[in-house]
């Protein structure tokens, strides 16, 4: 009897695991970003400060490896099987993600802080929260892969696509198309597909919680307005040809942005995102989301929508995995977010000065370096209780 019972908790023991594992594959994919910070490389910048798609993410001799990796669903592991290249876009596009969410959150009191070690979701359970903030992760993580799909499809670096030909249909009158226009359509099907690849059926009778189909239809929600605020920015890039500058020719083609636009426009979207709730309707139409009150705007395709209410980022909770705001840095003159008063939720801050060595009186010498002196001086900081 004893060594029945041994082995039907061990079977329970190894379900619960697969399970557990199953689950976590759900919303995990963002783990692929953090590969390279794992493995000590630096990320690379650009000139307005984002971060260079390609620098610091996994190469091709583990991209085939990483699709079979545990934090995939079977769905996206089908995704990257059939073009194991994909899976470096993908990697760039949460890698990206997840810098433009640091950057764009540097000052509030959720600061977009991940967990390497967080073998669920290397957000925590902030994800967990139906909340303007996961509003925010969801639509800021499908345009990072809409854009780093497309940046790869340009560069020759997929074999799906190459560079968007559909443009050259339209016929303008006072220039022509050319050169390599960025596939930004293609861009957005894959991104819309591992998006809904990381989907998890949703249970009988689950509505309203974190799975539910609530959750979902706010995911694809978002997930598409993020999209749309990167296909909304290509821009017409026009050359002229013609003898001493008469730009008889002018050639245009379509180009992405600097993703740093995308991703402030998200961030203004995350200030105003709509507070929306599950409506059910009948005769076989299928559920949508409608404004929580009646006196709140529907929200349009571009807008953020949000389910429940954001949780408490100021004090410590182990269990979302929000490490709180004592000990951060703030600005004692600012009135904006990183301000004292709103930064430290009005438990006052400690001021402490500290030694800085920083390099100063930088000179170019020819050629070709840059020669330095060290400069010492005193630094005053905030520093919340």
């Amino acid at each position: 009897m004893q060594r029945f019972k041994t082995q039907t908790s061990n079977l329970l023991a190894i379900i619960l695991l697969m399970f557990t594992r199953y689950q976590c594959a759900e919303a995990n994919w963002w783990y692929l970003g953090l590969e390279s910070r794992l493995s000590g490389s630096e990320s690379a910048t650009g000139a307005d400060g984002a971060p260079q798609i390609g620098a610091g993410v996994i190469g091709p001799a583990s991209a085939e490896r990483n699709c079979k990796s545990s934090h995939l669903t079977i769905k996206q592991q089908g995704i990257c099987s059939r073009s194991p290249p994909i899976l470096q876009a993908i990697s760039a596009g949460a890698r990206l993600a997840i810098e433009e969410c640091q950057y764009q959150f540097r000052s509030a009191r959720w600061n977009c802080s991940v967990s390497p070690d967080n073998p669920e979701n290397i957000f925590g359970g902030v994800m967990l929260v139906n909340s303007r903030e996961a509003a925010f992760v969801y639509a800021i993580s499908a345009a990072a892969v809409a854009y780093s799909v497309t940046r790869a499809c340009s560069r020759g670096e997929l074999t799906d696509c190459s560079c968007d030909m559909r443009v050259r249909a339209r016929h303008p009158s006072h220039w022509q198309w050319g050169g390599c226009s960025e596939d930004i359509h293609f861009g957005e099907k894959l991104s819309r597909e591992w998006s809904d690849g990381a989907e998890m059926p949703i249970k009988e009778g689950d509505l309203h919680g974190p799975k539910g189909l609530a959750g979902q239809l706010m995911r694809k929600h978002d997930s598409e307005a993020g999209r749309r605020a990167v296909r909304s920015r290509m821009q017409r890039v026009c050359k002229c040809h013609g003898m001493s500058g008469s730009c008889s020719v002018r050639v245009c083609w379509r180009r992405l942005p600097a993703f740093r636009g995308a991703g402030s426009a998200l961030a203004a979207l995350h200030e105003g995102a709509a507070l929306v709730r599950l409506v059910q309707r009948g005769d076989r139409r299928p559920a949508r989301l409608k404004p929580a009150r009646p006196d709140l705007k529907r929200p349009n395709k571009t807008d953020l929508v949000y389910l429940e209410d954001s949780p408490d980022y100021c004090e410590r909770n182990l269990t979302l995995g929000i490490p709180g705001t004592r000990g951060r840095i703030c600005n004692r003159t600012s009135l904006g977010l990183d301000g004292c008063r709103l930064l430290c939720c009005g438990r006052g801050y400690q001021t402490r000065v500290r030694d800085v060595t920083e390099k100063c009186k930088c000179r170019f010498v020819w050629c070709c370096r840059v020669q330095c002196e060290l400069c010492r001086h005193t630094r005053e900081e905030h520093v919340c209780n």
